[in-house]
């Protein structure tokens, strides 16, 4: 017989995970959250800042298995979602994809 306490407790909790990674270090954290926590929320009660103090969870874009997410402090997770917190980019990638465009099209170029 199931304890029917245990079980609304287990329902009412999720398991995700919490990940970052810059180019020296990664790291993966997994987190049992209610039901109903937000993505920010979530990247919160990980703990994820003290271990990259860096991270500012406010401005921080964030993401659920590569997707982006436009309101973090909105959007629910589901049990097994994996959040994802993403650096600032350095370079705009269409700028870098016209410049390495420009490179090949002067390689090709004879003399």
């Amino acid at each position: 017989m199931v304890d029917s306490v245990s079980q609304i407790a287990t329902v009412s909790e999720i398991h995700v995970e919490v990940a970052y990674a810059r180019p020296d270090r990664q790291a993966i954290i997994p987190v049992t959250v209610p039901a109903g926590t937000t993505v920010y929320d979530a990247a919160q009660a990980s703990g994820i800042v003290g271990q990259f103090p860096e991270i500012d969870l406010e401005t921080a874009k964030m993401g659920v298995f590569g997707k982006a997410v436009a309101k973090p402090h909105e959007q629910a997770l589901q049990g097994g979602d994996r959040v994802e917190i993403y650096r600032p980019l350095i370079a705009d990638p269409k700028e870098v994809r016209k410049r390495r465009a420009e490179k090949a099209r002067l390689a090709r170029r004879p003399d």
